[in-house]
């Protein structure tokens, strides 16, 4: 069965993605993290394996976390745009 919410927020994405142009999805589809926020994350995520976290660590790795996926679709649905722009 299909997630209704993920079907909407699907389609929202996608009419965003319409809007950007092909050198903002090209900067969008080589977007990476700087390395002080990848070091923050896996210390959070260490911390979170160990079941160490605090609220407020925890807040942030989820709020990561929901961010990350986020920009990954984003990503995703840019290089889509490329490829079929060719």
């Amino acid at each position: 069965m299909v997630d209704p919410s993920a079907t909407t927020l699907d389609g929202l994405l996608e009419s965003f993605s319409r809007c950007i142009d092909a050198d903002s999805s090209r900067r969008l589809a080589e977007f990476h993290i700087t390395a002080e926020a990848q070091a923050r994350v896996d210390e959070l995520a260490e911390k979170a394996n160990e079941g160490a976290l605090t609220e407020t660590e925890r807040g942030e790795y989820e709020a990561f976390i929901n961010a990350a996926d986020f920009i990954a679709i984003l990503k995703l649905k840019a290089l889509r745009r490329l490829t079929a722009a060719g």
